[in-house]
């Protein structure tokens, strides 16, 4: 059978890489191991969060599907951060995990061009350093002249409770061996990484009278935008802690953990630590944050975050039974920790195209990144990419573009010697990579695409010429009638005070059209009260710009270079840049080696 393109995975970065394939026209095989666990929620069933709620509105106004899934599925909205400064407010939601996989499954069923299988494929079809295929464990050739590989954590995955393991790519799930060793005989440098999840408990055995209500936001704000999606707060989450007790538990049977015992060898994530690692490297805290986040609608199961543990089960319930308000929990799912392979992400492209094997994408945590959000992102844009790549052409997005830019920057350029989170203080220009912007910095890219649809653009446009109209009425028009002010102010003036918000501003006689709704003047106040800032910002942008236009030619011999540091040398030749920007970026690359590298360039007359 033949393709366009072949998808290995069905996870966030398979999904997304499949359906914006097959919307891009192309004709699209995706392959899962098991067809009922489609965008299955492995670990906590949210979306969202810092940095990680950037991502997916940006996924979103690309035309993935993330955001959108997120938003009917979602059960509990929070906006994190709104005590601090815009560039961190970060949309979470908590979602029916069951509900999310159904909706996403059916999004991938419904998407013409796309063709589900359930198989676990055995090995790569390579000929010539090129990619033609793949072959399942049944023995059946499929042909592609594009294939990613979007894995999660099925790459040789081994599963430990205790002193108990077993194959697996998640909890009753098999794992993908032959895959792995296929990737290791074509040269691929594998590496192991680890994760884990916490107990699951059924609610109705908590004591909520020690627990602490956590309610959803009043006005929840979700990820997809112009869909008129109803959000509604349908659960509670509730927080508790750890104690003394816990942390005695946890020390005197540190010996039977997996993690402390020697029978785990992969790096696990340093910002999502185990309730085991949390009681080692920080002996002096007296308690941690555990928090209580129901499952679904339908269910009584609820998912205990902050209690990631690979410890015995029996174990796992003593340390259950010590945190406040959980002293009769029922576990109905005990943790896990996980290894799995990954590839060192320096062996691929800023497309996502293996530098060994031509039309070979990697997305995901086989790039050794963590999240669901990061790994639909590099999904999104693999997909993309594999069918731009058909006929010679790319989409690279920068780290002055999007979250998504800078990950991708981040793993191809400095690769990870740990599972990878993103974080906004990984983006040097987060204050014009909010949150609130990602439909004005990269829908008009998914329209031009041709992944957001005509009705979504409509709307986005309109949405713009009432932004910009009131924008303009507000820095022009001035207050004259109210008796705090010794003199007539422009409204945009005002709006700039601290104390006076959107709001406020109809005290001043400011007539709020009809068609300016919550969204835009929340847009509008941020951008005006920020303006200094904001501008600030600009400037520095077009600095690093003149860096980022810098192309460096791709088949640059930088060992022969003897003015750069051997040790910059290698590492240059090793990632191969694209831009002078992006070598600066290199670890072992100084300020010194780049200033050299620029001066050859232009000696050579390749830069003048």
């Amino acid at each position: 059978m033949h393709f366009d393109l072949i998808v290995i995975g069905a996870g966030h970065a398979g999904c997304e890489a499949a359906m914006a394939a097959a919307n891009l026209g192309a004709r699209v095989l995706i392959f899962t191991i098991k067809l009922e666990a489609i965008g299955r929620m492995s670990c906590n069933p949210s979306i969202g969060g810092p940095a990680k709620g950037h991502l997916a509105r940006e996924i979103d106004a690309l035309g993935g599907q993330m955001g959108w899934v997120a938003d009917l599925s979602g059960i509990h909205y929070r906006m994190l951060n709104r005590a601090k400064g815009p560039a961190v407010w970060a949309p979470r939601a908590q979602n029916d995990r069951a509900l999310y996989s159904r909706i996403m499954r059916s999004h991938l069923e419904e998407t013409p061009n796309l063709r589900i299988i359930e198989a676990n494929i055995s090995a790569l079809i390579v000929q010539d350093n090129t990619v033609r295929g793949v072959r399942s464990q049944l023995g059946r050739e499929y042909h592609a002249p594009r294939v990613i590989i979007a894995s999660g954590t099925f790459l040789n995955g081994i599963i430990h409770v205790g002193n108990v393991h077993y194959s697996g790519g998640r909890s009753g799930e098999p794992s993908s061996d032959e895959l792995s060793g296929s990737l290791k005989d074509y040269g691929f440098r594998l590496g192991r990484f680890k994760t884990g999840t916490p107990p699951r408990v059924d609610l109705r055995s908590l004591d909520f009278r020690q627990l602490e209500e956590q309610a959803g936001d009043a006005d929840p704000e979700g990820f997809s935008y112009y869909r008129d999606i109803s959000l509604q707060n349908k659960v509670s989450c509730y927080i508790t802690h750890t104690g003394p007790v816990t942390h005695e538990i946890i020390g005197r049977n540190l010996g039977l953990s997996a993690l402390y015992s020697g029978m785990i060898e992969g790096i696990g994530p340093r910002y999502c630590p185990s309730i085991e690692d949390k009681i080692v490297k920080f002996p002096s805290r007296e308690s941690h944050q555990v928090f209580i986040e129901p499952e679904g609608c339908d269910t009584h199961e609820a998912y205990v975050n902050g209690v990631s543990t690979s410890l015995p089960a029996r174990v796992q319930e003593e340390i259950m039974h010590s945190i406040p308000g959980l002293q009769n929990a029922s576990v109905m799912r005990y943790a896990y920790a996980i290894e799995y392979d990954y590839i060192s992400p320096e062996e691929i492209l800023p497309t996502l195209e293996t530098k060994k094997i031509k039309g070979l994408f990697l997305a995901g945590q086989i790039n050794g990144s963590s999240g669901y959000e990061e790994a639909a992102a590099q999904g999104l844009l693999a997909g993309i990419n594999a069918v731009l790549s058909l006929d010679g052409n790319s989409l690279v997005l920068s780290r002055s573009e999007a979250y998504a830019g800078v990950l991708i920057d981040d793993l191809v350029t400095c690769g990870t010697n740990e599972p990878y989170r993103m974080f906004t203080s990984r983006a040097e220009h987060r204050l014009l990579l909010r949150q609130d912007n990602a439909d004005e910095r990269l829908l008009p890219l998914g329209y031009k695409l041709g992944l957001v649809s005509e009705q979504r653009w409509q709307r986005f446009s309109k949405m713009l010429e009432i932004k910009q109209r009131e924008l303009q009425s507000l820095q022009t028009e001035k207050c004259r009638v109210h008796p705090g002010l010794k003199e007539p102010v422009k409204y945009a003036s005002l709006l700039k005070r601290p104390e006076i918000s959107f709001q406020n501003l109809e005290q001043y006689g400011y007539q709020r059209p009809s068609d300016l709704n919550d969204d835009i003047a929340r847009r509008l106040e941020l951008e005006i009260k920020y303006e200094g800032y904001l501008k600030r910002a600009s400037e520095e942008l077009e600095r690093h710009k003149s860096q980022e236009d810098m192309i460096l030619p791709p088949d640059l011999d930088y060992l022969k270079i003897e003015t750069i540091a051997w040790e910059a040398r290698e590492k240059l030749a090793k990632i191969q840049p694209s831009t002078i920007a992006q070598a600066m970026r290199i670890p072992g690359v100084n300020y010194t080696d780049t200033t050299a590298l620029l001066i050859w360039l232009r000696k050579q007359g390749v830069h003048k």
